[in-house]
């Protein structure tokens, strides 16, 4: 005898179906904490401890230096470039060809596109004053993980990705013409903590 309540009804098969869909989904795009998350998580740390060196006017409000803000921003963006790298490896393996030469070369234009970035900044930066020259560096090197997250949404037909550039840009953008107090101020709080709630969102959302 056949129990039917062992038995899906249509709207139970439905949601199973959707389910393993979404599962599938977010495999082949990668898990979203490890794409945003590491990096939201780096510039809230590393951006506010720039802000708290520089303040809203100029003067610090605590005792971190320069170079120690530079240090916590770095040692962050390392952690999260390695974990963002680990996201990628998972999403490569369960795909072949065309997707990973895509993946190859988005990875490279990375390397490439911050290398270019260093060059340059490390070239203008030391005839600028202090405040001005970490703004070269900061507004620059966002200006990269923008235009870059655009084409990232592009290759991959992803407009989360692209809107996720679109926002760098426009918070960078605002930032650079308030100053460094502000850029750092609201690179920590729309971008670092805008990517975490970000990543979260998706992953809830699947």
């Amino acid at each position: 005898m056949v129990d039917d309540d062992a038995v899906p009804g249509p709207e139970e098969t439905l949601r199973l179906i959707e389910e393993q869909r979404a599962a599938t989904v977010r495999r082949l795009k990668g898990d979203p904490l490890l794409f945003y998350a590491p990096w939201g998580t780096a510039w809230l740390i590393g951006f506010t401890a720039f802000f708290l060196h520089y303040g809203l006017d100029g003067r610090p409000y605590a005792p971190i230096s320069q170079g120690q803000a530079l240090a916590v921003l770095m040692a962050a963006q390392i952690v999260a470039g390695g974990v963002a790298a680990l996201g990628i490896v998972r999403a490569s393996r369960l795909t072949r060809g065309e997707s990973t030469a895509k993946g190859a070369m988005f990875g490279y234009a990375w390397c490439a596109g911050m290398l270019l970035m260093g060059i340059i900044a490390s070239r203008m930066s030391p005839q600028l004053p202090p405040a001005e020259a970490t703004l070269i560096w900061a507004g620059m090197s966002m200006l990269v993980v923008a235009v870059l997250y655009m084409a990232g949404g592009a290759i991959w037909l992803d407009w989360r990705m692209f809107f996720a550039g679109v926002w760098v840009a426009a918070v960078n953008a605002l930032g650079v013409l308030l100053g460094i107090g502000w850029h750092a101020l609201l690179t920590a709080v729309l971008l670092g903590g805008g990517f975490i709630v970000m990543s979260l969102w998706l992953r809830r959302r699947g």
